[in-house]
């Protein structure tokens, strides 16, 4: 990066954002979460009125693989 480049950056840079405030920054500090993954879904708003959390859509969901599974062994 030349010179020029870096004055170009600095001069854009809102007064309002104060960098002394940047304390303990760490690289990579939510890596792990990140390459663990996660498993969002979107839910319709007219499901989303039914579950209140997630715990109940986990124990719904649970429900059904159950009844799925008994559903499956009854098949000759």
């Amino acid at each position: 990066m030349n010179e020029e480049n870096t004055k170009t950056s600095e001069d854009e840079m809102r007064p309002e954002y104060d960098l002394s405030q940047l304390k303990g920054r760490v690289r990579g500090k939510y890596v792990d979460r990140y390459r663990a993954g996660t498993n969002l879904v979107r839910l319709e708003s007219d499901v989303q009125a039914a579950f209140p959390d997630a715990e109940a859509v986990n124990e719904a969901l649970r429900m059904l693989m159950k009844v799925a599974h008994r559903q499956v062994q009854k098949q000759p």
